[in-house]
């Protein structure tokens, strides 16, 4: 049975109307557009303790603290807040009168569009709330991008969000996937993306960080996840920003393993054709989600228990993972193409190439313009194809970018390439790490 999806007034007045939650709303960037839901709502002196902003930045670093990082709009700073605003909720709400009140502190920290559009909207929201009356508290914050080209708009969009997570905190707790997808309801499809999700507390304490962050994914509000080795999600911005990049490319429910040691002599190619650092280096093996969407009518939870679990053993590799939705590179490479990298290196099996630079693989007449697509999209963002070789089962040969077959058409654009180290094939590889395709 669909699950019914409240107006957001209704939901603002639903939390009104609850006698025991009670709280502070502290908003930094877009307005106190989540607070004036409630109140427009009726009944708001149920619900709301304080509201507060401050814009000016040596009142929030008095209240808050500096950032040593000079970002406002980060989730340090959204820490802080929540932290902040909550502790003085449990010193100053005491007595009888709070004795059954389930208390929370909510905040946000928001760079809405700027009067000149030349800024990124994006945005941190958060709430620590009790989910029992006197118990520890829980923890739900998330990362925005908001996607509206009005400031107005935006600044109604991050109302609605922070209803939305509101009523979640208080409402869908018990069922996780549902209270991922109710942070956008009534939200126009393409006004927001949500790329990253982390929860804590007793009241989640057997949720997956890596099913809430994949089913970003699976439900369309984000393009891409990535985990650390300890299986913990990033913001993808705060890890990619101006770094150099490598990226082992790997499908859905791939037979085999990732070809690791190829791999590595593509990263240390890399590292030594760029002159680059480790210090500055980030090593990603992706794990492509794209597949079973388009072919799967309803992604279901053993697809998403998979990805997990595939995501997890890949983690206890040592490597950081990305799980996304790109079917081609050259949208790999606009995607990374948000974060400023220094150069993206892509490792991928040649065959996919020859796929790539087979006219037959396109629909007759759109060969040369999909094909362009894909080359000026990839390789004017900085990026390198590094392309490991496969041996061919009927003439148990081994193809590189020297023999591979491209249609005649396509072959000078190919050579092109080639020439100009824009694809270059992987050297010093051992032929038993060559698999056959």
């Amino acid at each position: 049975m669909a699950r019914e999806i409240y107006e957001t007034k209704r939901k603002a007045l639903q939390i009104n109307l609850n006698g025991e939650i009670y709280g502070t709303f502290a908003e930094i960037g877009a307005g106190q557009e989540v607070a004036r839901n409630f109140f427009n709502a009726g009944a708001a002196s149920g619900t709301i303790a304080k509201t507060m902003s401050a814009y000016d930045m040596t009142f929030s670093d008095a209240i808050y603290g500096a950032e040593d990082s000079g970002r406002y709009v980060s989730r340090s700073r959204l820490r802080k807040m929540l932290e902040h605003e909550y502790e003085l909720l449990t010193e100053r709400l005491t007595g009888e009168k709070y004795q059954n009140k389930r208390l929370f502190a909510f905040a946000n920290t928001v760079s809405a569009l700027n009067f000149s559009k030349t800024n990124e909207p994006h945005g941190w929201i958060g709430i620590r709330f009790q989910h029992q009356v006197g118990g520890a508290p829980n923890e739900i914050i998330f990362h925005v991008r908001l996607l509206d080209s009005d400031n107005l708009l935006q600044q109604k969009v991050l109302g609605v969000l922070g209803v939305n997570l509101v009523f979640a905190a208080y409402y869908y707790t018990r069922d996780v996937q549902t209270m991922i997808e109710s942070l956008a309801d009534n939200l126009s499809p393409g006004a927001v993306q949500i790329d990253l999700v982390k929860v804590d507390g007793p009241a989640f304490k057997d949720v997956n960080e890596r099913l809430i962050n994949l089913y970003l994914i699976a439900k369309g509000f984000s393009k891409a996840a990535i985990f650390n080795p300890q299986g913990s999600a990033y913001q993808s911005k705060d890890f990619l920003y101006k770094k150099d990049i490598m990226i082992l490319r790997t499908k859905y429910r791939q037979k085999s393993n990732p070809h690791f040691d190829l791999f590595n002599l593509a990263v240390e190619q890399f590292k030594r054709n760029l002159q680059l650092s480790d210090d500055n280096l980030v090593v990603m093996i992706e794990v492509l989600m794209s597949n079973v969407l388009d072919q799967t009518p309803q992604f279901t939870p053993d697809d998403l228990q998979y990805f997990a679990e595939r995501a997890e053993y890949l983690c206890s590799t040592g490597n950081h993972i990305l799980v996304s939705n790109f079917t081609r590179n050259h949208y790999l490479a606009e995607y990374l193409s948000q974060f400023k990298p220094r150069n993206v290196g892509i490792s991928t099996n040649i065959s996919n190439l020859r796929n790539t630079f087979n006219s037959k693989q396109y629909n007759k007449g759109n060969y040369t313009d999909e094909l362009l697509a894909y080359v000026s999209g990839l390789f004017s963002k900085n990026v390198k194809l590094y392309a490991y070789p496969y041996l061919n089962r009927q003439d148990n040969q081994i193809i590189t970018t020297a023999n591979m077959p491209v249609s005649d058409e396509a072959r000078p654009l190919f050579e092109f390439l080639v020439k100009n180290r824009y694809i270059i094939d992987i050297e010093g590889y051992d032929e038993r790490h060559v698999k056959t395709v």
